[in-house]
């Protein structure tokens, strides 16, 4: 059972990226809800919603990559 290299590096660079993610969303989001009299509010809050909501999309599709690098390949047969 080999591991597909590739796969391997595109499932941690997406991981990276949800770390990214992770920070960016509810940061935006406090900021947003602190200057909830700034004619701004709206649009940040809709973007730190979104930024939250790719962490979590991204956290998935980079752990699901990682299993499939890891365990897919040629199963034995029998």
């Amino acid at each position: 059972m080999a591991t597909d290299k590739t796969l391997l590096m595109k499932g941690l660079r997406r991981l990276m990226l949800t770390l990214l993610l992770l920070f960016a969303g509810p940061v935006v989001l406090y900021q947003a809800f602190k200057n909830q009299d700034h004619p701004w509010y709206l649009p940040v809050l809709i973007v730190g919603g979104l930024l939250a909501l790719g962490a979590i999309a991204m956290g998935f599709l980079g752990i699901r990559t990682l299993v499939r690098a890891l365990f897919s390949g040629d199963k034995p047969s029998g």
